[in-house]
């Protein structure tokens, strides 16, 4: 197979340089209808093109995979959230008899539920890093790591966290004392 590489003055008139160039081919070859042209004529623009699409296309993927994978953690949470709640409804009523104000109760499920997903958004960080370098070294790619996507990605699972730790918490701080006291 023969190649040709041209390069053109301007990037502007590469679209016509490339037509003319066609029209050119397509004359020496004695060919006259585009379907039974022998060559292609492209350029470095349409390539470019291709790739920002399959960028674009794959970018779309994993931030769906993204969000899925922060809603499953979120429900997660909120379930270890609300067995902790059950588990502990005779300590919530006991701190409430002393004198716990249901902010000081929704403060440490809070709490608790913060500490869950800094300690998971962290593990997720460093496991999404180490993957990152490994699956590099399997295709020889070296990866490139943004400091701004990984502190996105460590806030936004904070936020998860703490949003799907609301509902426990505040269910926590609505109990009851006598009923929670009475609690088996």
């Amino acid at each position: 197979m023969n190649t040709i590489y041209l390069q053109g003055a301007d990037r502007d008139r590469l679209k016509d340089l490339q037509e003319h160039l066609t029209q050119f081919l397509a004359q020496r070859h004695g060919l006259w209808d585009p379907q039974s042209y022998d060559f292609s004529v492209t350029n470095q623009q349409d390539a470019l093109e291709s790739v920002n699409q399959t960028t674009r296309a794959m970018t779309l993927f994993l931030g769906g995979v993204a969000g899925i994978s922060l809603l499953v953690g979120g429900i997660g949470i909120m379930n270890i959230m609300l067995v902790s709640v059950t588990e502990r409804t005779r300590e919530i009523g006991v701190r409430k008899a002393l004198g716990a104000r249901p902010q000081d109760i929704l403060g440490q499920f809070l709490a608790e539920s913060v500490v869950l997903s800094v300690g998971g958004g962290l593990l997720g960080v460093a496991v999404g890093l180490l993957m990152a370098r490994f699956v590099g070294q399997a295709i020889s790619v070296t990866p490139v790591f943004s400091p701004t996507s990984i502190v996105v990605a460590f806030f936004f699972a904070v936020v998860v966290g703490v949003f799907f730790g609301l509902y426990p918490a505040w269910r926590a701080a609505r109990l009851d004392p006598v009923e929670a006291l009475r609690y088996e």
